[in-house]
């Protein structure tokens, strides 16, 4: 049996030990030449950030909790009203069919915008004869200056001398106050908007369409399918990331559509086209007595429809790529 030796202890070691001496801060690290200079390109994108967005939206919604006046817009002594302007504006009879054209104007483009651009992208993608010249031909409406394509559209619509009611009554169909009838007003500028929106989507999709690996479609023809089976099967599942950032950005802009529809029809008559966008104007600027906080109101609520579609879209996104 083994026996185990203590060692006694040495005065020493049997004394009170002193305290180890802190340790030293680590050392604050300078920021390098390279992080400086990351700095340095971000901050004109930052100021610009802060200048034309952020502001703009603080002031836009300073001016939807005020009762802002000509005098106290200028003096800047508002007083504060909460959340009275966002009341008056949805009791106002103005309010259900500025939306309802607002939801119809944008839906309607969104589709026929997405459909004509898709269709015309597949279209371009097989590479003919003058395939180059005509899909540059159909950027001219998406080039053009607002006020140039509205005001053409204003000419070509108009009731007495427009060129679409001289076809008309050339096959024998009576004109159409396409402009002056609240019937055909708010079709009037949906018409004008797909043909300035169809180029976008043409683009965006036809760049979408040439990441596509030409190999799956010499694939789906060796198994037989055909140009509709290949379509659906390749073209428009592998499109769903390139067709949703479209739609998403097709939305934000129809959303604030304010040009064509004031050049062409200024959101009448007897608001028959007037849209969040159009209201939202011709509250704060288009009367003797502008109504600042209700014209900042409306522009809110669009600025709060195209956010939440923005979350939506991320949202989906991310349980895409989570699966």
């Amino acid at each position: 049996m083994s026996h185990l030796t203590q060692v006694p202890l040495t005065g020493a070691d049997t004394g009170p030990r002193e305290a180890a001496p802190p340790a030293p801060p680590p050392a604050r690290r300078r920021p390098s030449s390279q992080q400086w200079a990351a700095w340095a390109f971000l901050a004109p994108v930052t100021l610009y950030l802060v200048l034309f967005y952020a502001y703009p939206l603080y002031r836009n919604i300073d001016l939807s909790l005020r009762n802002y006046t000509v005098r106290s817009f200028v003096q800047g002594d508002a007083p504060f009203t909460g959340l009275e302007n966002y009341r008056t504006v949805f009791a106002d009879a103005t309010f259900l069919p500025a939306l309802l054209h607002t939801a119809l104007f944008t839906v309607v483009c969104l589709v026929f915008q997405y459909v004509i651009g898709l269709a015309l992208a597949v279209f371009f993608h097989q590479h003919f004869r003058l395939s180059a010249t005509l899909r540059a031909l159909f950027l001219v409406p998406w080039l053009l200056p607002l006020i140039v394509s509205a005001s053409t559209w204003s000419w070509m619509l108009n009731s007495d001398s427009g060129i679409v009611n001289t076809v008309l009554h050339g096959v024998g169909i009576d004109p159409v106050n396409w402009l002056t009838s609240p019937s055909w007003s708010l079709i009037s500028v949906i018409i004008a908007n797909i043909w300035i929106g169809v180029p976008f989507n043409l683009v965006v999709l036809y760049s979408g369409l040439q990441s596509i690996p030409a190999g799956l479609y010499e694939a789906a023809a060796l198994d037989g399918a055909g140009a509709w089976r290949r379509f659906w099967s390749i073209t428009f599942p592998l499109l769903r990331p390139v067709s949703a950032i479209t739609l998403l950005l097709g939305l934000v802009y129809t959303l604030k559509v304010f040009d064509i529809i004031w050049i062409m029809t200024k959101g009448g008559p007897a608001e028959s086209s007037t849209t969040f966008a159009t209201w939202s104007y011709q509250l704060g600027f288009g009367n003797m007595l502008p109504a600042f906080g209700p014209g900042a109101a409306v522009g809110n609520l669009l600025v709060i429809a195209a956010l939440v579609f923005g979350l939506v879209y991320i949202r989906v996104q991310r349980k895409q790529a989570w699966s």
